[in-house]
């Protein structure tokens, strides 16, 4: 899937939920399998730890955001304003 965004409303910002659109996932009712999901936040970084450049954000799905398949989720700690934009994995 790919991360669209964080939860907002017009002048606030809620950085600790994220909302995603889960690939081939287009109503409310496909939402429903996803629920409780783990995902997956996989970026590079630059200082290797426990042998490796990658690192891992863990995270929810929650509950559906709108009619077309969106969905709310939330990572272990919150997602970093590079990730907006990039992929997730269900």
């Amino acid at each position: 899937g790919s991360i669209l965004g964080y939860k907002r409303s017009k002048a606030n910002q809620y950085n600790h939920t994220a909302l995603l659109k889960i690939d081939g996932v287009v109503t409310k009712n496909e939402v429903e399998f996803y629920l409780g999901k783990k995902m997956a936040y996989v970026y590079k970084a630059k200082t290797l730890k426990k042998g490796t450049f990658f690192r891992c954000i863990w995270g929810k799905v929650m509950r559906a955001h709108g009619n077309t398949g969106t969905v709310k989720a939330k990572f272990t700690s919150n997602l970093p304003p590079s990730s907006l934009g990039g992929s997730v994995r269900v």
